[in-house]
C-alpha cells in the first residue's frame, strides 16, 4: 500500500521555516533562493489541504496547525536523521539506544561504567540526553529512560514497562576536615564517624527537592534536631557532593553518586547510619517487547546495579539501612 506521506524536501523546508517562521532564513540556512521554499511549503500545503503559514505584510506567521505540524516534523526528522547516522556508523550492524537520564545519576553512576559495556558490547552505542520527568515515548525519540522517583510516580506513568534497579538510600557525608574537627582521630584510627545525636550540631547542607531530608533522617534515628531545616539549599545531588567537598558542611547523598570523592577520600562517611528514601531508580521502557539492543542493555545495566559498590566507606564501619 502506497503510504500518504509528504516529499522530505518539502517537509525539511517547512522545518527550517517553522523554526524561523521566515522564508528568507530557511533560505539561508538551507543554501535555496526563497522562491524555492516558497514552492516546496505551498505543495506540502496543498498535499495537506492545510494551510501552515498565515502571509502577513512583514512576512510569514505559522497557524495553529503549522505549529502543531512544525513540532511532529521537526521530532519526527530528528529521529530519521539520527537513525540515519547510526545505520552509517555501524554499516548496518549491532545497535544505538537513545537514554533519556536523570542527570546526576548519568553522569556519576551510568556514564562511568559505559566502558565496561563498550567491552562487553562494542557494538551498542548509546546516546544520553537529559529528562527529569516522565513523558510520552510516542512523542519523543527516546528508546528508554533513566528515572529516578517513587514506586507511586512509575505506576503513573502511562504506556510503560518499569524495571527497578535499585533504592536511593541516602548517607551524610562530608569533607575530611569537618569531620575531624568535631571528632579528632584517635591514634591508628581512620575518620572517626560520629554518633547521629553529633550531627545536629554541625552545619547542615540541604537540598531544595527533598527540603525534609533531614528532618527524616533524624526522626528515624531517634535524634532531636532543632536545626533539622536549616542551611543553604541545593537542588541536585552533584552540587551538595561539591559543597560537601569544600567543608561547608553535612549532606545526605546516596554513596552510588559519590564514588569517585569516597574512594578519593575528598569526601567520608559522617555517620554510617543510612536512610532508606521514597525514590528509586528505574529503566522505563515502552510497554512492548524491546528490540534485542534495548533487552541486552537492561540485562547488562541490572548487572550492574547488583554489583556490590566501587568503593569503600572511608570509616571502618558498615553501613547500616534503618528501615
Amino acid at each position: 500500500m502506497r503510504r500518504n506521506i509528504p516529499s522530505i524536501q518539502s517537509l525539511a523546508c517547512f522545518e527550517v521555516a517553522a523554526r524561523h517562521e521566515s522564508y528568507t532564513r530557511a533560505a539561508q540556512e538551507l543554501s535555496l533562493t526563497q522562491s524555492a521554499v516558497s514552492r516546496q511549503i505551498q505543495a506540502l500545503e496543498e498535499f495537506l489541504g492545510v494551510q501552515l503559514f498565515r502571509r502577513t505584510r512583514h512576512g510569514v506567521v505559522l497557524t495553529p496547525a503549522g505549529t502543531h505540524y512544525g513540532r511532529q516534523v521537526a521530532r519526527w526528522l530528528q529521529g530519521l536523521e539520527r537513525d540515519t547516522l547510526d545505520v552509517m556508523a555501524h554499516q548496518g550492524e549491532g545497535g544505538t539506544l537513545s537514554l533519556a537520564a536523570v542527570p546526576t545519576f548519568a553522569t556519576r553512576w551510568l556514564i562511568p561504567r559505559l566502558p565496561q559495556l563498550a567491552q562487553e558490547h562494542p557494538d551498542i552505542v548509546v546516546h544520553i540526553d537529559t529528562q527529569t520527568r516522565p513523558f510520552l515515548f510516542a512523542d519523543t525519540t527516546f528508546d528508554a529512560a533513566l528515572y529516578a522517583g517513587t514506586a507511586e510516580q512509575v505506576a503513573n506513568w502511562p504506556g510503560v514497562q518499569a524495571q527497578l534497579l535499585m533504592h536511593e538510600d541516602v548517607v551524610p557525608v562530608c569533607s575530611p576536615r569537618l569531620l575531624e574537627s568535631a571528632a579528632p582521630r584517635g591514634r591508628g584510627r581512620a575518620h572517626q564517624p560520629l554518633p547521629a545525636q553529633a550531627l545536629a550540631a554541625l552545619p547542615l547542607l540541604q537540598q531544595s527537592t527533598r527540603p525534609y531530608g533531614w528532618r527524616q533522617w533524624f526522626d528515624a534515628m531517634g535524634v532531636d534536631a532543632p536545626h533539622a531545616l536549616d542551611g543553604p539549599r541545593y537542588e541536585l545531588f552533584s552540587m551538595l557532593a561539591v559543597a560537601a567537598t569544600h567543608g561547608m558542611g553535612v549532606a545526605l547523598i546516596p554513596p552510588l553518586l559519590i564514588e569517585a570523592e569516597l574512594a578519593s577520600g575528598e569526601l567520608v562517611v559522617a555517620c554510617a547510619r543510612a536512610l532508606r528514601g521514597e525514590r528509586a531508580y528505574y529503566l522505563i521502557s515502552p510497554a512492548q517487547n524491546p528490540p534485542p539492543v534495548l533487552a541486552t542493555f537492561s540485562q547488562w545495566l541490572q548487572r550492574m546495579a547488583d554489583a556490590p559498590p566501587r568503593t569503600a566507606t572511608h570509616t571502618g564501619a558498615a553501613l547500616s539501612d534503618t528501615d
